[in-house]
């Protein structure tokens, strides 16, 4: 019998369309499936509360499916570079196949760990589930990276033809002893905080098959809507991939397949197929940058924003993150994100805004509150978006452009539906007053049994006077060194 082959899943927690387990289960070998969480001095980016959440959810459906074609998922705990090694010698594998990563501080200790398998006579195969196309493999016409998202999405979607997607394995056949793994419990992924917890798994439901279902229904009608709702936060208007794309439980080649194969048997969703595949393409985008740019989530791209005067204020870092600045769109979108792990992706931009530019605070900081808070925590689409809107980033917009969080709300929130859902105590203010409760007159407001200052904060800053300071700062800082 061949020696075994050990399939490490990381970012890429499905059966199907998987390349490192489609190559495993076809050279009728025994197979480990293995995963390790992964703790290694120094990790600049551990897992955060919410991912662990999701992890956990995940790890179990996997699991399940895993055993059910006959090898059961094992579970470890610790450094890679230790844990394959000590598998191998008690397993007697002769081969790791894995899908690659494309974080920095990954990728480095994924090359590291190839080369020392390779060094002891072990084979080490990595393959690419996880996006439409490797991120060194689009350039620009002078031979390097895309620093804007249109040019590199003409780039590549004109070329782009992704390969069908590989089915799932039959079977998983086992060694004849399967080694041993941690039981799941023991690793305490659950948060803390109960109602967390209880949030999040009445929002969500980790696992491929939930990916599949969900990516199905929303090709099944709404994403004709997409183009037009894919901005209000009102409405059910997104897919909400977002996780299921994070934790690899749906590659992009499927969503890819399976949307061009929507649109071609409905071309009345034709339109909206294409702004999907877009933001599918923005993905792409920012780990192209990540991968060129391996600081993006620390250092600005435009390096003349390093020295940017940024202010140090915990109370309207506080009340930013508890959802709590007198803002009903803000504090509905900071409010949605604790309560869910997760927000509508205009009200990000909101929120982000609001931070960085009328409070002033750095956007790493916000990047970091996002990571640990957010089920679809994804380093490259995280630090790419915190970039754009502090304007400092690729394709960035431009920090002069504020987003006036009245005026969006008023916009994608009309009847503030959003808001009263995530910030009951304005539930009954009627729309006029909804997105600006300081405005509306005494007996709107007792009418409605709001209390400014009590039931609801008044504003924590006057948004005109935060504009004003930002771009004069901005001005004065251009007149340096921008």
């Amino acid at each position: 019998m061949p020696a075994p082959i050990i399939v490490w899943f990381r970012n890429d927690l499905r059966l199907a369309d998987n390349p490192a387990l489609h190559a495993a289960a076809s050279a009728g070998a025994p197979i480990l499936p293995l995963y390790v969480l992964e703790e290694v001095p120094d990790d600049p980016r551990p897992l955060g509360g919410a991912s662990r959440w999701w992890l956990r959810g995940s790890l179990e459906r996997l699991g399940a499916a895993c055993a059910a074609l006959g090898a059961p998922l094992i579970l470890r705990r610790g450094d890679p570079a230790a844990i394959l090694p000590a598998l191998i010698e008690e397993s007697g594998a002769g081969a790791v196949f894995w899908n690659r990563r494309y974080a920095p501080a990954q990728t480095a200790r994924d090359a590291a760990i190839k080369e020392a398998l390779k060094r002891d006579g072990v084979e080490a195969r990595s393959f690419n589930a996880n996006l439409l196309a490797e991120p060194w493999t689009v350039q620009n016409k002078s031979g390097g990276p895309f620093k804007v998202f249109t040019p590199f999405w003409r780039s590549l979607s004109a070329t782009l033809a992704p390969p069908a997607p590989l089915p799932a394995p039959a079977l998983l056949p086992a060694p004849a002893a399967a080694p041993a793994s941690d039981p799941l419990d023991s690793w305490g992924l659950s948060p803390t905080a109960p109602d967390w917890a209880g949030g999040l798994r009445a929002a969500w439901s980790p696992g491929e098959a939930a990916a599949r279902d969900g990516l199905a229904a929303f090709l099944d009608g709404p994403v004709a809507r997409y183009p037009t709702e894919r901005d209000r936060p009102d409405q059910n208007g997104t897919a909400r991939l977002s996780p299921h794309l994070a934790f690899g439980e749906i590659g992009p080649r499927q969503i890819w397949h399976a949307a061009r194969h929507a649109a071609d048997a409905h071309p009345d969703r034709r339109t909206g197929v294409e702004s999907f595949l877009r933001e599918i393409g923005w993905r792409e985008f920012n780990h192209h940058l990540l991968h060129h740019a391996p600081h993006l989530a620390d250092q600005p791209l435009d390096e003349r924003f390093a020295a940017f005067p940024w202010r140090d204020d915990p109370a309207g870092l506080a009340a930013w993150t508890r959802g709590r600045t007198g803002y009903p769109i803000v504090d509905a979108g900071m409010r949605q994100l604790w309560e869910t792990g997760w927000m509508h992706n205009r009200v990000r931009m909101i929120a982000a805004s609001f931070l960085v530019k009328d409070l002033l605070l750095p956007w790493q900081t916000g990047e970091r509150w996002f990571w640990d808070t957010l089920v679809d925590a994804d380093l490259a689409n995280n630090a790419g978006g915190w970039q754009w809107t502090a304007g400092c980033g690729a394709d960035a917009a431009p920090f002069f452009r504020i987003f006036n969080p009245v005026l969006q709300g008023e916009k994608f929130d009309p009847e503030g539906d959003y808001v009263r859902r995530f910030v009951p105590e304005l539930r009954r203010l009627p729309p006029r007053w909804i997105h600006k409760p300081w405005e509306a007159p005494p007996e709107i407001l007792r009418q409605a049994g709001v209390r400014l200052g009590e039931s609801y904060p008044r504003p924590i800053i006057d948004h005109a006077q935060a504009r004003n300071r930002a771009l004069a700062l901005f001005a004065e800082q251009k007149g340096r060194t921008l």
